[in-house]
């Protein structure tokens, strides 16, 4: 998310705006802490309900994970954009654009009659989220300060963790009530009430902008995305991607090395570059970004493989598959409590690597549920083995995010938060379509087919582990 600072929006603003009194002020946090939670929820309630609206509209079952990843996706590349848009027209103007047209798409999706139009639909959705998010920080940072600012933003986090522990859940609810026949539909429906909530009482947001008003950076944001989406749209597009695919997805690596040079040569010419260049310096943030790719991959790829497993493998409806996924939800809520709270003032950086610990012992005996099941049946250990990957999952979170940003300058933060939001709605994109394309395309059993995609998992695992070493290694110079 782009860098905030505090400026009001000209002459004409109400004084009433310009100081709102401590009232009005609690009710604008609960209209942005609302917005957070209602775009972060959109991005797990859906993948319960994945098979059920597979099962209606039809098509093809690799689709199932794009109702998911394509959200995003498109969350992930327009977050950069949205704050910086934020920066040059006004945060709550964009704010406000943006949950209208969450809302309307929202409604869209309900309506959808067919898998590629709801794919489409959520892409845009995703774009709406990606300028409301970005805005959030800025808008909490122009009404508070001091000791009010530090416990306003503090609501964040359980705000995130509240959405994390709800959505599978909610998703599994809202579809198994089919309230008035509405089915899947309901995980679209629930949006629109919280989004009439929060424009109705948008007004009380205090506008707020960049003091010197950035440029948006075209060039860069092409290359952002078309080499984002030549890289994942060929890997998720199948378990054993072929030639022309690995072709496509090498193509897109290239695009973002030219994105790198890019970005360097704006900012040595004065440009103002999507990315501060500096960031890219070292290794340090790179390992960060690369380790929280990994990370949310290997997070989102056990929940989607627990998801297809028991909706499409044991015919079990979304009602089980949300209550399965409750202990890991839990898990994750009370490792990040313990963590945040207790672990990490005192033991530091080592809570991250535990974490991973944990989430690798959880997976391993996530893989043990399976592998002791009798084939066709539910597997009676799961709950318990996602409660301990969860708390793993829970432990790495707040540790990992005060890292990555510890290492970098006051000018650089925004910048850096924004991208570090980016590339975990990236590997999310990664973990739903890459694990989820495994999963339905591994030969055999249910039960094989939950193993082979669980291994996948696994090996990222490791891969995020090498990330978050070479990330807390000793700095290097910057």
């Amino acid at each position: 998310m782009s860098r905030t600072r505090n400026h009001t929006a000209g002459p004409g603003r109400s004084a009433a705006l310009a100081a709102p009194d401590s009232g009005r002020r609690e009710l604008a946090l609960a209209v942005v802490l609302t917005a957070e939670a209602m775009n972060l929820l959109d991005a797990t309630i859906v993948q319960v309900a994945g098979p059920v609206i597979h099962a209606d509209l039809g098509g093809a079952r690799g689709t199932i994970p794009w109702f998911s990843a394509a959200y995003t996706l498109a969350f992930a590349l327009g977050l950069l954009t949205g704050a910086r848009l934020g920066d040059i027209v006004g945060r709550r103007r964009v704010f406000r654009l943006g949950v209208t047209m969450f809302a309307a798409t929202s409604l869209a999706c309900a309506l959808a009659p067919g898998a590629a139009t709801l794919i489409a639909l959520r892409a845009v959705q995703g774009a709406a989220a990606a300028a409301i998010i970005p805005q959030t920080f800025g808008l909490i940072r122009a009404m508070y300060k001091g000791d009010e600012l530090t416990r306003a933003l503090g609501m964040i986090g359980p705000v995130m963790g509240l959405s994390a522990v709800l959505g599978p859940v909610l998703g599994g609810v809202l579809t198994h009530a089919d309230l008035f026949g509405s089915s899947w539909r309901a995980v679209f429906l629930v949006n629109l009430p919280p989004a009439a909530a929060v424009l109705a009482a948008s007004r009380y947001l205090t506008e707020d902008r960049a003091p010197t008003r950035p440029r948006l950076d075209p060039a860069g944001t092409v290359l952002a995305m078309l080499g984002t989406a030549l890289v994942v749209c060929p890997l998720a597009s199948g378990s054993s991607p072929g030639p022309t695919r690995w072709a496509v997805a090498a193509a897109g690596a290239v695009v973002l090395g030219v994105f790198v040079v890019q970005q360097r040569r704006a900012g040595r010419r004065g440009r103002v570059p999507l990315i501060e260049p500096a960031l890219l310096r070292g290794r340090e943030f790179p390992a960060a970004l690369a380790t929280s790719t990994l990370f949310f991959a290997v997070m989102n790829g056990v929940m989607i493989t627990v998801v297809l497993h028991l909706e499409l493998g044991l015919h079990d409806g979304p009602l089980t598959a949300g209550l399965t996924l409750l202990p890991w939800s839990a898990g994750l809520a009370i490792g990040s409590w313990a963590a945040g709270a207790r672990l990490v003032t005192r033991y530091g950086t080592s809570v991250m690597h535990t974490g991973i610990a944990v989430l690798a012992i959880g997976l391993a005996a996530t893989v043990l549920a399976y592998r002791g099941a009798d084939p066709g049946h539910y597997p009676a250990a799961l709950p318990v083995a996602l409660a301990v990957a969860g708390l793993g999952t829970g432990l790495f979170t707040p540790p990992f995010f005060g890292t990555a940003l510890d290492g970098v300058g006051p000018q650089e933060t925004g910048s850096a938060a924004g991208l570090l939001n980016a590339v975990q709605q990236l590997g999310g994109t990664l973990g739903v379509a890459v694990i989820g394309g495994i999963y339905l395309g591994a030969a055999g059993d249910a039960r094989g087919a939950a193993q082979h995609a669980l291994g996948a998992t696994a090996v990222i695992l490791a891969a995020t582990a090498v990330a978050a070493r070479i990330m807390t290694a000793r700095p290097t110079a910057r």
